[in-house]
């Protein structure tokens, strides 16, 4: 017996018969199978996650939040400002560690007649304005940028006119004691105009 011969007759026997192949091989299929099966239901709570994520910020279309430094009663402070539809929530936490939440908004008429929400520019115009406040002891203040201002002793006849100057902008400003105030980049309002 030569040695090609015996090599064949020690690996024919190593051979698998055709029926063994078979069984393996629909073994592996139902394998494949119950595999699935069981992952199935994982799969199937992932995609209804996903659903609900993706339902839950389409709803929330138009939403802006973001952070950003106003001026505060003199002094920059850091804010949650967000904004939708035309209004805005601006949080911030004062020195005292005391968290405020101020609100505004509305809405800005066309030429035509037609009311719009305000934009965002408009709305962050608003939060940049000068700000008039009258305290408890009697006194009045105006804030604008890192300006502080007691206003108090300047009014003649309920009217008071201050000029405000920033190294951005110069502004003119009108306060109507206990009854608003106006303000303009070029001269100051009539006190009978915001009324």
């Amino acid at each position: 017996m030569t040695n090609k011969e015996r090599y064949k007759r020690t690996f024919s026997t190593l051979h698998a018969s055709e029926k063994r192949l078979v069984t393996e091989e629909t073994a592996m299929k139902r394998d494949k199978r119950n595999t699935f099966a069981r992952l199935a239901p994982a799969f199937a709570a992932l995609v209804l996650v996903a659903a609900v994520s993706t339902g839950a910020y389409a709803s929330d279309v138009g939403h802006i939040q973001r952070k950003l430094q106003v001026w505060i009663r003199g002094d920059q402070t850091e804010a949650v400002l967000e904004t939708e539809n035309g209004h805005y929530s601006l949080t911030y936490e004062d020195e005292k560690g005391q968290v405020h939440e101020t609100q505004g908004g509305g809405v800005a008429i066309e030429a035509d007649g037609t009311e719009r929400p305000l934009t965002q520019e408009e709305l962050m115009e608003h939060l940049d304005a000068p700000d008039v406040e009258y305290r408890e002891d009697g006194s009045v203040w105006i804030y604008y940028h890192g300006q502080s201002l007691d206003i108090t002793d300047r009014f003649e006849d309920d009217v008071c006119y201050v000029k405000l100057v920033d190294p951005e902008k110069t502004l003119y400003v009108t306060v109507k004691y206990q009854n608003g105030f106006a303000y303009s980049p070029s001269s100051y309002c009539q006190p009978w105009s915001f009324n």
